[in-house]
């Protein structure tokens, strides 16, 4: 399976490398969609005349600022703040908000294209948009993050609206910070929208099943998978990098449907636990002590902890890659096929290199990418959008239906466009053409803007 860009396209990628220089992971993601587009732009010449690939690859705003606060000694600290507000062709940009010192604006730019893409595969009427700061949350207070963002929204509130850009979480955004975040939204403009942002607490126009989200959906779309080639999960053998939100959720869905993830991990190392990882223990760590995975022998001291650890090595036959961006590279892909892997479910963003991705293509394993398995998040929290604005509130079991109607409808999808585009079972290509295919239409009818 080739991985080139088609040679009308390739200019087009130049010329985007040379107007965002050194945002790698821009140009990573780019370079991603790009190179599935070859038959699309011969099946829609109109595509390439109206220039939609270079309006798309360009943000309709970029906002950048500074963002002060005072820490618990009393010392200012200044960190920056960014929102990418990529494309609204399908409605109001959505996207999350990013808070690690990795952050800078060829992440937040690769996470918002990625996100309008991800955003057209749901189906729902929602634009791409990112956002997010430099900040670490990790050794702060409770006090310190609230000054935090408040400072933060303190600028970003005059470009949220439940009509324009609704925020949600991301690494190092949980429903403490979007409680801060909306606390302050509310504080200045004197209104009580619950819709300008999702990952509400339940007691306040939260919907359930949205922490749950991002991880069900991965599992949900693997699932799909494995039924097209007569198979399940029940009864695998898996592992989940990370030990976050996604991941606990992954391992928690797995489990419902009869696998057992033996493995996860933080950015210290990974935990082994040949019995199968009780999720029990990891969301006492992580949710409420708020502790390194590596605790979780003080629990389970028949478990092994392997500092700076590369889980990848455990062998498994289902694996989710579930913390952050490039964290799977090319012979970690080998390693997985080597020990039997046979289907992959990034619940992260972009978190296999292209090298990765190419191993997994090339072995012809269920390759589910990361714009479509992650798209649950994304759709529960627009899901939280829609009850907001009724005024209403759904049950989870009603929520998780229509999730895994969506992830269906998805897998379904992608399915069918890679296939229509002689890619069959191509999963990364299919997700690539029918993301595009909905925003390059909605961006015609809408002429030159």
């Amino acid at each position: 399976m080739s991985n080139s860009i088609d040679e009308k396209i390739s200019p087009i990628f130049q010329e985007i490398i040379n107007r965002n220089p050194g945002e790698v992971e821009f140009h990573q993601a780019v370079r991603e969609v790009l190179e599935s587009l070859g038959p699309v732009l011969v099946k829609y010449p109109q595509f390439a005349h109206r220039k939609i690939i270079e309006r798309v690859c360009e943000p309709e705003r970029q906002i950048i600022f500074r963002v002060p606060w005072t820490d618990d000694q009393n010392h200012v600290q200044i960190n920056r703040g960014f929102r990418v507000e990529f494309n609204s062709a399908l409605g109001p940009y959505k996207g999350g908000l990013r808070f690690h010192p990795s952050v800078y604006l060829g992440i937040i730019k690769f996470l918002g294209f990625e996100q309008i893409f991800k955003n057209a595969l749901t189906g729902l009427p929602i634009g791409g948009g990112t956002g997010g700061s430099d900040c670490d949350p990790k050794g702060k207070s409770d006090n310190e993050l609230m000054r935090f963002c408040q400072s933060l929204m303190t600028e970003l509130y005059r470009h949220l609206g439940e009509h324009t850009d609704i925020p949600a979480g991301d690494i190092g955004v949980g429903g403490r910070e979007i409680g801060y975040l909306f606390g302050q939204y509310k504080r200045i403009t004197n209104r009580y929208e619950a819709g300008v942002i999702t990952g509400k607490g339940l007691d306040w126009g939260g919907s359930l099943l949205r922490k749950e989200a991002t991880g069900y959906g991965s599992v949900f779309f693997v699932q799909e998978m494995l039924k097209v080639r007569n198979d399940s999960i029940s009864g695998k053998k898996c592992i989940v990098s990370g030990s976050g939100n996604v991941s606990i959720y992954t391992i928690e869905k797995v489990h419902e449907l009869g696998g057992q993830v033996v493995a996860c991990s933080d950015s210290n190392g990974y935990v082994l636990d040949k019995n199968g990882i009780d999720l029990a223990t990891v969301k006492q760590l992580k949710e409420v002590e708020r502790r390194r995975i590596k605790d979780y022998l003080e629990y389970h001291p028949e478990a092994r902890y392997f500092e700076n650890g590369n889980i990848w090595e455990v062998p498994c036959q289902l694996a989710f890659p579930s913390a952050t961006q490039n964290e799977l590279n090319g012979k970690d892909a080998q390693l997985l096929i080597k020990n039997g892997c046979l289907a992959i479910g990034e619940g992260a963003n972009m978190p296999t290199t292209p090298e990765g991705v190419q191993v997994f293509l090339e072995s012809n394993i269920a390759y589910g990418p990361a714009k479509a398995a992650n798209a649950g998040g994304v759709a529960t929290s627009t899901l939280e959008m829609m009850q907001n604005a009724s005024r209403d509130s759904w049950t989870f079991d009603f929520t998780q239906d229509k999730l895994s109607k969506i992830m269906s409808d998805i897998h379904e999808l992608c399915y069918e466009k890679s296939e229509e585009f002689g890619s069959p079972g191509n999963y990364l290509k299919g997700a690539n053409i029918a993301g595009f295919i909905r925003v390059a239409n909605a961006m015609l009818a809408m002429g030159v803007i």
